[in-house]
């Protein structure tokens, strides 16, 4: 086969342990899917669930061991993070029951859905998409994937995230509106799932600005801690 030009570079992430990659599809986002994060933005109670989507190449590969570098993203002057538990999806399917949606779960990891509010807000205002506010470059740092048989205790996991060493967001996995399994039976309603989809599962409340030169360390119990330094140009 003849290409125009040489295609992109296949976008994949470490597994804990191993040598293998986890070769990235699509990334779907999951919006307010924690009850103080929704009040926090506004809003209350259990919603129908809403999703958003990242480019793939929108991933930054994170290390537990060695911050890896973010840009700062340009036309943007109020920057957030939310740090999320991360689904690797390793089994696709459309239409997937909520009691079966565990066993298309390939690992876990930790990462985070930076935001620039300041776009996403101007968005909202005008009834506009969020992708200028959600899928800019490096917008999704995601920590190394354990596999889902190596992780235990999940389900009541701590989520949390500390700039510069200051407790930011706190919550747990179980405070949830939609848990993994509604969540991956909901999107496969929507869409065919694939193997190498990520799925973000929504951020606790806490979400705040991030400035240049910040480290960000998130972490969710049982999984690799993800450490993101801010580009300081």
């Amino acid at each position: 086969m003849t290409y125009l030009f040489d295609p992109a570079p296949q976008v994949a992430l470490p597994i804990a342990g191993g040598e293998a990659l986890f070769p990235v599809h699509r990334i779907y986002c999951v919006g307010r899917n924690y009850a103080e994060h929704a009040q926090e933005m506004g809003h209350s109670g259990r919603e129908a669930p809403f999703f958003f989507m990242k480019p793939a190449d929108a991933v930054l590969a994170g290390s537990s061991e060695h911050p890896s570098e973010m840009p700062f993203p340009p036309l943007t002057s109020n920057l957030h993070h939310e740090v999320e538990l991360v689904v690797a999806i390793g089994t696709g399917g459309a239409n997937i029951a909520v009691a079966d949606a565990p066993l298309h779960i390939a690992a876990y990891a930790v990462g985070l859905d930076m935001t620039r509010r300041d776009l996403q807000a101007e968005a909202k205002k005008q009834g506009r998409p969020w992708c200028i506010a959600k899928g800019f470059d490096h917008s999704a740092p995601v920590g190394p994937l354990v596999l889902a048989e190596q992780v235990h205790g999940l389900a009541d996991a701590a989520i949390t995230l500390h700039v510069n060493g200051s407790l930011r967001q706190s919550g747990k996995i179980s405070d949830m509106i939609y848990n993994i399994a509604e969540t991956i039976a909901e999107i496969s309603k929507a869409w065919a799932l694939q193997a190498g989809d990520l799925i973000f599962t929504g951020t606790p409340a806490g979400v705040a600005a991030v400035q240049r030169g910040d480290l960000l360390v998130a972490e969710v119990d049982g999984l690799p801690a993800l450490h993101v330094r801010m580009g300081t140009d």
